[in-house]
């Protein structure tokens, strides 16, 4: 088995297949943890591309629309099955649309609450029980800057991540007799395609990497009383 900070622990991460949920879960595998990633596709590079050969047995990657309740509990019942219950959540998977309110669509603005927030829902929902079971626990949601402050033109994507730090909050209050910590990490511009689609031509502050390592210390340094926080990571 590994040796590192996670060693003997298994974490799900959603949306491996780039950016910030890639350096996430690459970054966990490599401390130890055996990881299952998910991501709506799965036939492009993910974090195993990452991991020496030899490792990436250990881990599991597998194709769950995390805005469907369905694929969500296939992926669990496939995690479990292969890893056994968690002891880390990473809530990752997100999209984002640039649109101003008058003009964006009920669709689009459907879609990026469900990519962002109901996606903490179901996944959260899904593997609570287990997590319960062990007595012990960390949940990381990613949210954004935008769920600290209003950004223009990214109307849903800034109330879906307001969203996911208030549930952050109430979950963590609920699960706090249980000895699970729940937390979540508030990036400013990182360095990924998600970026560039939202604000066209920023200057990224930051890499997915430096993002991760955030993950990392709430996954595996933070003290457990330290829950319903919300780490800020812009100036």
């Amino acid at each position: 088995m590994s040796a590192g900070k996670l060693a003997g622990r298994v974490a799900v991460v959603t949306g491996v297949s780039r950016g910030i949920g890639r350096a996430i879960a690459a970054l966990l595998a490599s401390e130890g943890a055996a990881v299952a990633g998910c991501a709506r596709q799965v036939s492009g590079e993910t974090f195993l591309d990452e991991l020496d050969r030899a490792e990436r047995a250990r881990h599991l990657v597998a194709a769950c629309d995390v805005r469907r309740r369905e694929e969500v509990i296939r992926f669990r019942d496939f995690v479990l099955a292969r890893l056994g219950a968690p002891d880390i959540l990473v809530n990752n998977a997100g999209s984002v649309a640039r649109a101003s309110i008058e003009t964006l669509p009920e669709e689009t603005w459907d879609d990026v609450l469900a990519a962002n927030l109901k996606s903490v829902f179901l996944v959260t929902q899904a593997f609570l029980p287990s997590l319960r079971g062990r007595g012990r626990g960390r949940i990381i949601n990613l949210a954004s800057i935008a769920g600290r402050r209003g950004t223009p033109l990214l109307g849903a994507y800034c109330a879906a991540k307001h969203g996911v730090v208030g549930l952050t909050r109430a979950l963590a209050e609920e699960l706090r007799s249980d000895g699970i910590a729940v937390n979540a990490i508030c990036p400013g511009s990182v360095d990924t395609a998600m970026l560039a689609v939202g604000r066209p031509g920023a200057k990224p502050e930051m890499t997915p990497a430096e993002v991760a390592q955030a993950a990392l210390f709430l996954a595996a340094d933070a003290p457990t009383a330290m829950t319903g926080q919300c780490l800020d990571i812009f100036g």
